[in-house]
């Protein structure tokens, strides 16, 4: 199996590769009031008639924070915990503010910051934010912290992890089996275990289809670089690969332009990516984040917390795979049925995707 090497150095330190989700740019941070009452009851879902009946016990409005390492417009990863953030604000009246752009040096201040003024609950979104988390933690033991991604937990922190890889294996199946060539690719950002684990599903995941396929992966370093993701892309697609996975965020769509270019196909990622490139991309693994953010906030509102690490996946309806879409024609109906019942088999508990941590590369 070919293997790419890294775009953006040949060594990583070892903090960055601790880091999963590094971002970079301005901070940006913002406030939204809770909306009215009367507004949260005229949605009419269960989620606000939940929040009203906690709300009604314990008298108070909750006051909640995110923290983003990316832009929350990211239209991947990033946007996908701010949407769930927003569901808060509908569904439990809650008052809410958000960080974006944060850097590993920034997330102990964030924290700090939002405990001492009083934030219920802060949220860090990556598995990055786990350590700044437990360090806050014990100074402010009154918040409750809730890392996604974590790999931590204590009295006032829970992490809520995702099973990604369930996506990754499932894009690399599709990916494998509209290659014509024989090669595809996959390209991640900074290495960290909650991305390995989906590289290395999308390639188990291809294997599955077609034991022979050539895998090509790469880190570019970087998640918000889109240069650096089309430059790999390209250097996979020079290479002869027809299909182009991501779990790089923003450095993602990098690599997608380049299949868009090259004309090849592509997977993405966090996301349903398809309006990004709708003759190119042929479905999205999709991370369902409002879901899991609701999920723990719901913990605080019934008074159920407990610090801890939980999993949810594609049984839980925190993952699933997006729509083909403009190319679901395009699709082979044995490739489709294939899918559908892997995706059923993973949903059932009758196939469980590897969790491989382990950098192959």
């Amino acid at each position: 199996m070919k293997k790419m090497k890294t775009i953006a150095a040949m060594m990583l330190t070892a903090a960055l590769a601790m880091t999963s989700l590094a971002g970079c740019g301005a901070k940006t941070t913002e406030t939204t009031k809770a909306p009215e009452a009367a507004e949260a009851a005229d949605k009419g879902t269960t989620g606000a008639e939940a929040a009203e009946s906690a709300k009604a016990a314990d008298g108070k409005t909750y006051k909640v924070a995110l923290c983003l390492s990316g832009a929350a417009n990211d239209m991947g990863w990033c946007q996908s915990a701010y949407d769930g953030l927003k569901l808060l604000e509908s569904d439990y009246g809650c008052e809410t503010a958000y960080t974006e752009n944060l850097t590993p040096d920034d997330i102990e201040a964030a924290f700090a910051d939002y405990a001492a003024n009083g934030y219920d609950v802060v949220i860090g979104h990556g598995y990055e934010f786990g350590d700044p988390a437990i360090e806050v933690a014990e100074q402010y033991p009154d918040t409750k912290f809730i890392v996604t991604e974590g790999e931590v937990s204590a009295d006032n922190v829970a992490s809520y992890v995702s099973k990604c890889e369930e996506g990754g294996y499932i894009m690399g199946m599709l990916a494998a089996g509209m290659s014509e060539s024989g090669k595809v690719g996959f390209i991640g950002p900074i290495q960290g275990a909650s991305l390995v684990k989906i590289m290395n599903g999308f390639e188990d995941g291809a294997r599955e289809v077609n034991p022979d396929i050539v895998v090509q992966t790469a880190w570019t370093g970087s998640f918000t670089d889109t240069a650096l993701g089309k430059e790999a892309a390209q250097a996979m697609i020079d290479g002869g690969a027809d299909v182009i996975g991501h779990c790089a965020n923003e450095s993602g769509t990098g690599a997608i332009n380049a299949a868009k270019e090259a004309g090849v196909y592509a997977t993405g990622d966090s996301y349903d990516q398809s309006e990004l490139a709708p003759e190119t991309l042929l479905s999205s693994s999709a991370y369902h984040i409002p879901h899991v953010v609701e999920v723990a906030f719901g913990t605080v509102a019934d008074g159920s917390f407990a610090g801890g690490i939980y999993q949810l996946g594609m049984k839980e309806g925190a993952v699933s795979v997006a729509p083909y879409h403009d190319l679901e024609s395009k699709i082979p109906e044995e490739l489709k049925s294939k899918i559908a019942d892997k995706i059923a088999a993973i949903e059932s508990g009758d196939f469980e995707v590897p969790c491989d941590t382990k950098p192959r590369n």
